[in-house]
C-alpha cells in the first residue's frame, strides 16, 4: 500500500472521541473539502456505532454548506433505531458549531431472497485505458500551467472511457464510463470497502450531468457543487479490484443537473446504485 493510499485511510477513518461522536480532518486542498470525504467518513462514523455484523445498504445525504479543510469536521451520529434486522442512523457533519452535512443510513443484517440485476454495459477495458494521473500529465506537458495536481497524486486509479476535451467541450450524450481501483491491498474488513467505495461514488457523476453542454467544471466562471447524494449498497464489493461506474443524467433544469450511476465489478456484478443532484450555473447565471 503506497503512503499517499495510507494517508487518504487515515482520514476517512475518522477519530472517536466519545460513543456517538467523532472528529474528522480534511487534506489542505482549497477551495472546499471534497463531498465524496464527507460521505466516507460520516458512513465510518455510523458504522462504528452499529453492533453485529450489518453492513450499510442505503445512505441518503445532503449537502448543506461548503466544508473549510483547514478545521476539523465534527461528525454526530444518532442512534435513531437498533431493530430486528435493521439499524438506522442519522449523521450530522459540523464545523464551527454550524451544519455543512447531513445523511441518513440503514444498515441490514444479510439475507436472502430475490435475485436480479440490471445488465452492465460493454465498455473497454482498464488496461487499455490511460490513467487520470497519465492524462494530467501528459496535459502538463502538452499544455504547460493546466495540470491538475490532485490527479496526478491521487492514491485512488481512475480511467476514463470517454474522457472529455476540456480545452473544447462539445455537447455530448449524458453518459459517462469510469473504471475505478484503489491499488494496494486494503485488508478484509467490509467496512472499509464500503467506506473507499462512498468516496469515489461523488467522482464525476456532476460532471456527467454537464455532458449535453459546452461548460466542463474546469470552465471559468462556473459555479458547481453537490446538493444531495444517494448510495445504495445491492451486493458486497472490492475497491481494490476495478469497478465500473456507468453513469448517466436524464434531466438538467434551473441551475440543477440530475445523475444517476451503477458499480460494476469486471465479472458484471452489481455492487451498488447512486443518484446525485448538483448545482450548475453557467458564467452568466453565477450571481
Amino acid at each position: 500500500m503506497s503512503e499517499l493510499l495510507q494517508q487518504l485511510i487515515r482520514l476517512l477513518e475518522v477519530e472517536r472521541i466519545d460513543k456517538y461522536l467523532f472528529i474528522g480532518r480534511s487534506p489542505k486542498f482549497p477551495p472546499r473539502v471534497f463531498g465524496g470525504q464527507v460521505l466516507a467518513q460520516s458512513l465510518y462514523a455510523a458504522s462504528l456505532t452499529v453492533e453485529g455484523v450489518r453492513p450499510a445498504h442505503s445512505m441518503h445525504a445532503y449537502f448543506l454548506r461548503g466544508g473549510d479543510p483547514s478545521k476539523q469536521i465534527v461528525y454526530e451520529v444518532d442512534p435513531i433505531r437498533d431493530g430486528g434486522s435493521f439499524t438506522t442512523r442519522r449523521v450530522v457533519a459540523k464545523q464551527d458549531g454550524k451544519a455543512i452535512f447531513n445523511t441518513a443510513i440503514s444498515f441490514h443484517e444479510q439475507e436472502g431472497g430475490l435475485e436480479h440485476q440490471s445488465r452492465p454495459p460493454q465498455v473497454t477495458p482498464p488496461e487499455e485505458l490511460e490513467t487520470d494521473a497519465e492524462f494530467w500529465e501528459r496535459r502538463m506537458r502538452e499544455k504547460p500551467g493546466s495540470h491538475n495536481e490532485g490527479m496526478i497524486m491521487h492514491p485512488i486509479e481512475r480511467r476514463s472511457a470517454n474522457r472529455r476535451n476540456y480545452d473544447n467541450p462539445q455537447p455530448a450524450e449524458p453518459v459517462q464510463h469510469c473504471w475505478f481501483q484503489v491499488p494496494g491491498d486494503i485488508g478484509d474488513d467490509p467496512t472499509r470497502h464500503q467506506m473507499l467505495l462512498a468516496y469515489m461514488s461523488d467522482f464525476a457523476l456532476l460532471g456527467t450531468a454537464m455532458l449535453p453542454h459546452p461548460y466542463t467544471g474546469h470552465t471559468k466562471g462556473m459555479q458547481t457543487a453537490s446538493l444531495d447524494h444517494a448510495i445504495w449498497f445491492h451486493r458486497p464489493a472490492r475497491v481494490d479490484d476495478y469497478l465500473l461506474y456507468s453513469m448517466d443524467s436524464p434531466s438538467a433544469n434551473g441551475g440543477r443537473g440530475f445523475s444517476r450511476g451503477e458499480f460494476y465489478t469486471r465479472d458484471g456484478v452489481l455492487v451498488a446504485s447512486t443518484a446525485q443532484e448538483s448545482l450548475q450555473r453557467t458564467p452568466r447565471a453565477a450571481p
